[in-house]
């Protein structure tokens, strides 16, 4: 089987139009005026605990993942993989370099919250190995409605 040539590597604020690109390719839910702003995102990615890692292949973004910590626990953010590369094992081997990350740093539990209406992003945490608790209620409280 013919294995797809790309590279995992640390998301560049320089990257932000190929990834916002990526992003609406990929359905992902994006907010131009909170939290997905440039302005927002440097400084995410500026953070000790923020991973941010693309896929490139020839030098086209195809992945995206996020993740953050709170030196306990690890929260995957942001997957996102080009519909014509989906299904292909870079948003598995996203994860897994997250996580990867994550256990260098001493953070033992990863945990994602995906929304019940995404049934494609349940069935890719489940099938890469996440436990669904069907027992936590998530609780929110936002400061403004934009983020």
């Amino acid at each position: 089987m013919f294995k797809l040539k790309y590279t995992i590597r640390r998301f560049r604020i320089s990257d932000y139009d190929a990834l916002i690109k990526l992003w609406n390719e990929a359905q992902l839910v994006y907010k131009p005026n909170g939290r997905d702003r440039r302005e927002m995102i440097q400084k995410q990615i500026q953070l000790p605990n923020t991973i941010a890692l693309v896929a490139e292949k020839e030098g086209k973004l195809i992945g995206s993942v996020f993740g953050t910590h709170d030196g306990r626990r690890g929260w995957i953010n942001r997957l996102a993989v080009l519909p014509e590369f989906q299904r292909k094992g870079i948003g598995r081997e996203l994860v897994k370099e997250l996580e990867t990350r994550f256990h260098k740093m001493g953070i033992g539990i990863i945990a994602s919250l995906v929304e019940d209406w995404n049934k494609t992003s349940l069935r890719v945490f489940q099938r890469i190995g996440y436990k669904k608790h069907k027992d936590i209620i998530y609780f929110s409280k936002r400061k403004t409605s934009q983020i």
